[in-house]
């Protein structure tokens, strides 16, 4: 099936012959389905705290900060704003000014960058924002998204200030405590965020009085998934070479694996709201990170037991994650579930539409997942979890894209929240709605959160 140049292709990819056709079969057979139980509720799933309760974790959080901990806050920022500005790039080809593009010219003055469109109108003002500033180009992360008194913020300063507020370790006396933050950019970015932080590291520091501990990463070329015919062999380019694809954020646990921290919050990068409205956020982050605590400390008590089983070590020893869960309101993408496993036990798992063959189920669920994770990377003797060990690789999906013209099947990793954390410990806390505020499209800006 493979040339010598097709092998020669591989070993510069990083990825073996095996590893190819065993993604070549999926395509072939498919992925088993999932036999899911129920939609995780408040009455079965997901833990509903009171006030009391919420301030108890928040406690222990702060206790466990001054410990000594390494803890970090994880963002994958590696997508570009393209799709922010499908209706202006639209606009620009035809100039229809649809009820969304009237939204965005009556209200660019409200924005964090309306300032440079002052004096320009209609598809002036919207291609001097996509060529001239190069919003059309740039990733979500770097895009003024909020208005200060003294200079407009990015997510990814955003982003920044969260750490300084939630996830900062104690500091030893007469010193400043650490921000630990890790971005995941593409390639093609990061040098665009290394300027970016440089920048406003110095005043950033200053203003929120913590040494941040910043670092990047790239997707790993070896993460690439072949693409297939229809029929379930190798699409190749117009040069007859292979043609691999990006995994999907599921590729990103490798990066997750490298981190060397105890504990690490996992944030999307758009997720953000101006200071006014960081309360709510902050309390949150800190409740989801007492409750892992708290579990962590459950469960290293009970593998410390010398009366436990094989059975019982062999199911609390595994990464464990907490993630908040908002009632639902109608926005796309994943949500709780409980989930039949092999051997019969139930699980929580965070499942995409995708992975939801039954419309009812979809109906019945009652909560969304924001990516809201707070994570325990370590075992009871400090060693680190390879992460990896603890993806199911049967969560993948198949979806359908085009290549020059020609269509051809893609394979999707388990997802980084989805089939990449599968056989963690899990634990679903129900958390405001007011914590969760993405920006899908440029005018989401114009919305009182952002504002």
């Amino acid at each position: 099936m493979f040339t010598p140049q097709d092998l020669q292709q591989l070993t510069r990819q990083g990825v073996t012959v095996e590893k190819v056709e065993e993604q070549l079969n999926c395509f072939r057979t498919g992925f088993p389905d999932l036999d899911i139980v129920a939609p995780a509720s408040t009455k079965k799933g997901i833990l509903a705290l009171t006030v009391a309760q919420a301030d108890a974790f928040i406690a222990l959080w702060e206790n466990y900060l001054k410990e000594g901990h390494q803890v970090e806050k994880f963002v994958p920022a590696s997508g570009a704003a393209s799709r922010m500005f499908k209706a202006l790039f639209q606009y620009l080809e035809d100039g229809v000014e649809t009820a969304e593009i009237k939204q965005f010219l009556e209200g660019k003055d409200k924005f964090a960058f309306g300032p440079e469109l002052e004096g320009k109108e209609g598809q002036e003002a919207v291609r001097y924002l996509l060529q001239d500033m190069n919003y059309g180009r740039l990733p979500k992360g770097l895009l003024l998204f909020h208005k200060y008194k003294d200079a407009p913020r990015t997510p990814a300063m955003e982003q920044m200030v969260e750490a300084a507020l939630y996830a900062a370790s104690a500091a030893k006396e007469g010193e400043v405590p650490v921000a630990k933050l890790h971005f995941t950019v593409s390639e093609e970015h990061l040098p665009l965020f290394r300027h970016h932080v440089a920048e406003v590291l110095p005043m950033m520091e200053k203003k929120y009085n913590v040494r941040y501990d910043i670092s990047f990463s790239v997707q790993k070329k070896s993460t690439d998934t072949i693409a297939a015919n229809a029929d379930g062999t190798p699409f190749r380019n117009a040069d007859g070479s292979l043609l691999f694809r990006p995994g999907g954020h599921g590729a990103l646990i490798e990066n997750l694996n490298e981190q060397d921290a105890d504990i690490v919050f996992i944030k999307n990068i758009d997720n953000v709201v101006p200071d006014r409205l960081k309360k709510d956020t902050v309390r949150w982050k800190k409740v989801l990170a007492g409750v892992l605590v708290a579990e962590q400390k459950r469960v290293f008590d009970r593998l410390s037991d010398p009366t436990i089983s094989d059975e019982e070590r062999a199911l609390l020893d595994r990464p464990i994650r907490v993630c908040g869960v908002v009632k639902n309101t109608g926005e796309p993408g994943g949500g709780p579930f409980l989930v039949r496993e092999e051997d019969g036990r139930i699980s929580c798992q965070i499942l995409e539409s995708s992975q939801i063959k039954d419309p009812e189920l979809m109906a019945k669920s009652t909560h969304f997942n924001p990516v809201d994770l707070v994570c325990a990377l370590r075992d009871k003797d400090g060693k680190a979890y390879n992460l990896p060990e603890y993806v199911d690789e049967k969560t993948g999906f198949i979806s359908h894209k085009s290549k020059d013209g020609k269509e051809l099947l893609a394979l999707e990793l388990p997802g980084l929240w989805n089939g990449a954390m599968s056989k963690w410990n899990t634990i679903f806390v129900q958390v405001p709605i007011s914590t969760f505020n993405p920006v899908k499209t440029v005018n989401d800006l114009l919305r009182d959160e952002h504002q």
